[in-house]
């Protein structure tokens, strides 16, 4: 019985076409290859008035085979200079962690992934990062570190370096 799998792409042909409708301001998106409806590439433009505007940066969004049950992982293929992005470039927001209870309690179980969730949601959030990180759950210590003791310094000179280079490399 194949039903659940059929889910997904039902479901992601679903949210791509309502980008294609509605497109959100901020990024595009779109599958890899034609042929794996699982693999997703995102555009990020920096957000206005934050240290990564003008930003082009690169993104797969990778759906697990029982999504919509559970979240898609996220990784920045452009280099950028984050608190909440691993030096490997995975996201960490709370609604890309798995379902129900957080085991450390940080995390309310509304705040981590449910099955309502789109790509649209998850790029709103993934934008919302950018613009006000979470330097209390941070993926990058370093990158924390820096952005709450020399925000307009050295985090600042980082993220500036990530910007040029991603503008040189957006459409590679």
């Amino acid at each position: 019985f194949t039903q659940p799998q059929r889910m997904l792409p039902q479901k992601t042909q679903s949210s791509f076409g309502i980008l294609n409708k509605n497109p959100v301001e901020g990024f595009s998106a779109g599958l890899i290859e034609d042929s794996d409806l699982y693999r997703w590439e995102v555009l990020i433009i920096g957000p206005p008035d934050t240290l990564y505007e003008g930003g082009v940066f690169k993104a797969h969004l990778t759906f697990p085979k029982d999504y919509p049950l559970r979240p898609p992982k996220m990784k920045f293929i452009t280099d950028i200079w984050h608190p909440n992005v691993d030096k490997n470039g995975d996201v960490c927001i709370s609604i890309l962690h798995e379902p129900g209870e957080d085991k450390y309690g940080y995390e309310k179980p509304e705040e981590r992934w449910l099955p309502i969730h789109t790509v649209e949601t998850i790029m709103i959030s993934v934008i919302s990062m950018l613009a006000d990180p979470n330097g209390d759950s941070p993926a990058n210590v370093d990158a924390a570190k820096e952005w709450r003791e020399d925000r307009h310094g050295a985090f600042k000179r980082k993220v500036a370096r990530c910007v040029r280079k991603s503008q040189e490399t957006a459409f590679e």
